[in-house]
């Protein structure tokens, strides 16, 4: 599978999603997070339609795939703050920065909008690094969510 790094990114409230664009972004979530990470819980959680969605559109072998997402949490959706959760890239994007990418945009498109707010997220356990290269503090001991080690993970505005 050859994979081109260009990314085009794609900012939609739910409303604004079409039908390829949806099908996609539950695709990819449950191709990573209940597929590959052999966890079966309930990905369409009802919380989809009060965020807003970030799309990374990538070529790959000549068609439009979607290789990056997140979802983006107003600031009273998941907690008090600004919350970004359901980040994923696709297998096929992964080593090549796209992760970084992600979070890079995700956290501007947040500030963009809620300058006023800190960010919060649940991140799996094994990215507390990661995500602390962006400015995130652990501030909650880990605990189980449908069977993975995550942490509360904080950035001030």
């Amino acid at each position: 599978m050859s994979y081109h790094h260009m990314v085009n990114w794609t900012r939609r409230a739910f409303s604004e999603l079409t039908l390829d664009e949806l099908y996609a972004l539950l695709r990819l979530r449950s191709e990573v997070f209940v597929v590959e990470q052999n966890c079966p819980y309930l990905d369409a959680d009802g919380a989809d339609k009060d965020c807003l969605h970030l799309m990374g559109w990538s070529d790959v072998d000549g068609v439009k795939t979607l290789t990056a997402y997140l979802r983006l949490a107003p600031p009273g959706v998941k907690y008090t703050e600004t919350s970004l959760g359901r980040i994923v890239t696709a297998p096929s994007a992964r080593g090549g920065g796209s992760g970084k990418k992600l979070m890079a945009e995700g956290l501007s498109w947040a500030r963009e909008l809620y300058p006023q707010h800190d960010i919060k997220i649940q991140a799996q356990a094994y990215l507390e690094k990661f995500y602390q290269s962006f400015g995130f503090v652990t501030i909650s001991e880990q605990y189980d969510e449908d069977g993975i080690p995550h942490i509360d993970m904080l950035l001030k505005k």
